[in-house]
């Protein structure tokens, strides 16, 4: 059965169409729209180009979708309708234009999900999994291959750079701030006795690993990398010279302004946890929906 899910993100719109059987499932193609929904939210409300924004790109997956005679579909949205005061506005515009019923993720459920995927890549048996957002960071910590515990955080990569930052890289001041800001809105996590992986998904730790790679020279399988390469990667980027600015344009352009922003929240939770690996996943949210949610129904 040909199954679609579309993610409303605070950054980028994606979609996924997979090949779906009652225990396993293939991917067939994927698309993405950087809409940055986050960049039009004011007064805490989702403007009205914000959702015309949303419902365009709904439309253009569609089209997309039709053309290739996939009917099953399911969107669901995470912080960027969830986080704003006219959800329910914005969500009945969109599934009002578009014919598609909007499902909004609590954090928590946002984490079990993007869990439940990341571990069907890698089924580590304990750890901290982490998906760094647009406009919220989401943990979950497992033992035993055992989900414990849930969290969410307003903090995301968009978020922090529109509120921190005035050029498109930020400057000392604003690293700093930014700094500031992470610390403070992670401050509630408990610190483990013992150093703890962490297992990752999401935007950011897709283009910190590319990064890594391509700066250390690195396999493209290659799916781990240490906090010190993490951490001598955002020096780097940090310098804001020459040199880091073809990194990011010869390895992630689309996430030039948020690239930075997206590392001061990564790096903070690999030294809260004391990480020594970060391993990021090729499967997230929208593959635990698929194993969670449709699977399930099968």
């Amino acid at each position: 059965m040909k199954y679609a899910v579309i993610d409303i993100g605070s950054n980028s719109m994606r979609l996924t169409a997979y090949e779906t059987q009652k225990d396993k499932f293939t991917i067939l193609f994927k698309d993405k729209i950087m809409a940055g929904l986050a960049n039009y939210v004011e007064n805490g409300r989702l403007t009205s180009d914000g959702i015309l924004r949303a419902i365009t790109g709904l439309l253009q997956f569609r089209r997309l979708l039709s053309s290739l005679a996939i009917e099953r579909t399911a969107v669901f949205a995470t912080a960027s309708l969830r986080n704003i005061e006219n959800t329910q506005e914005a969500v009945s515009a969109i599934s009002e234009a578009t014919g598609f019923p909007v499902e909004v993720l609590s954090g928590h459920e946002e984490a079990r999900l993007g869990f439940y995927g990341a571990t069907l890549e890698f089924p580590l048996k304990h750890g901290i999994f982490l998906d760094i957002g647009g406009a919220s960071t989401e943990t979950a910590r497992f033992e035993d291959g055992t989900l414990l515990s849930t969290d969410s955080f307003p903090v995301g990569s968009l978020k922090l750079y529109r509120e921190c930052v005035k050029k498109i890289l930020p400057s000392k001041k604003s690293l700093f701030l930014m700094t500031e800001v992470v610390s403070d809105a992670l401050s509630a996590i408990t610190p483990p006795k013992d150093p703890t992986p962490l297992l990752c998904v999401g935007g950011t730790a897709r283009a910190a690993l590319r990064l890594v790679r391509r700066k250390d020279g690195l396999p493209q399988q290659q799916r781990t990398i240490s906090a010190q390469a993490l951490s001598d990667l955002y020096d780097m980027l940090a310098a804001g010279d020459r040199p880091a600015i073809d990194l990011i344009l010869k390895t992630t352009p689309e996430r030039i302004h948020t690239i930075l922003p997206g590392l001061v929240i990564l790096r903070r939770l690999s030294q809260i946890f004391q990480a020594e690996s970060i391993t990021i996943s090729h499967y997230g949210v929208r593959e635990g929906y698929v194993c969670q949610r449709i699977q399930k129904i099968m």
